[in-house]
């Protein structure tokens, strides 16, 4: 059987530093391009900031940079999820809101368009791979990121459509206090970026694997080896060969699939594999951990 073999724990780390820069400055381009040109309220603690901000502004007329409020806001969310989730995803995550509040007041304002429409979509889709990017290196921007990852972890699905309405209701007193049209635009670029998030994260959405093969014992015994997911045997007969054939059948995040699968291949070349997805599991689901 080929041999799976894994990264260094110096590597990951590594790994997961340069995804939190870029994660950052990817942030921070989508504020000072997007955000600040077409005057928009992005989501979460940055939007919740963005508001504060114009309106100290406003009213006050006392300019507070963005990135002190931002860091402000996170400071108790931050202890919350150092206890919940552990050192090095808060690690991260700090790491991640101090790059982002530092580049904000570094980057200048960049105009490139004033069509607010794409402005709108294109700050969306750079808001959402920044977050995608920093999700990916088990970190967070902070803020809603963490109530959703929170939320995630206790019920084995994916929660950033709840933290999009969440972002409405910020985006509508956004509305009623500067313009209704900036806010509905405000909600596109949430919109996009939600779902940029939604697509390219992976560690919530589940897979369902059913492995037919004259192999269980051993192709068990493989997968068990590299994976810590339960597998249920199935004994049955084929329609047509009327031989006894075993069906494994195991729920796996759609990031673990491709392992799975290779080490399927390695042990049985003839092996049927059919994949579906899963919505929810319920129950005793190991999940690999963020730290």
């Amino acid at each position: 059987m080929k041999n799976v073999t894994y990264p260094s724990p110096k590597r990951n780390h590594l790994k997961s530093t340069a995804l939190v820069v870029m994660s950052a400055l990817l942030g921070a381009m989508a504020i000072k391009i997007f955000i600040e040109n077409g005057n928009l309220f992005p989501g979460g603690f940055a939007g919740i900031s963005v508001l504060i901000q114009r309106l100290t502004l406003r009213y006050f007329d006392i300019s507070i940079p963005f990135g002190v409020l931002y860091l402000l806001l996170n400071v108790y969310p931050t202890i919350l999820v150092y206890h919940f989730v552990g050192k090095w995803f808060t690690r991260y995550s700090v790491l991640q809101i101090a790059l982002v509040s530092l580049f904000v007041e570094i980057i200048p304002v960049i105009k490139i368009t004033d069509d607010i429409l794409l402005i709108a979509v294109f700050g969306g889709i750079f808001s959402g791979v920044a977050a995608s990017l920093s999700l990916m290196a088990n970190a967070s921007g902070g803020g809603s990121d963490f109530i959703a990852l929170f939320i995630s972890h206790k019920t084995n699905t994916q929660s950033w459509n709840y933290i999009l309405a969440g972002n409405a209701i910020i985006l509508s007193i956004a509305g009623m206090l500067f313009s209704w049209e900036i806010a509905l635009y405000s909600i596109i670029f949430q919109y996009v970026s939600t779902v940029i998030v939604s697509n390219l994260y992976q560690r919530y959405k589940l897979m369902s694997i059913r492995m037919f093969t004259n192999k269980p014992e051993e192709l068990t015994e493989a997968i068990l080896n590299k994976t810590r997911h339960g597998i249920t045997k199935i004994w049955g007969e084929g329609g047509y060969s009327k031989k006894e054939v075993c069906m494994l059948y195991m729920v796996v995040n759609t990031y673990e699939v491709n392992q799975v699968v290779e080490i399927a291949q390695a042990v049985d070349s003839k092996v049927f594999i059919d994949i579906s997805k899963t919505d929810k599991v319920i129950g005793n689901y190991y999940r690999i951990p963020l730290d």
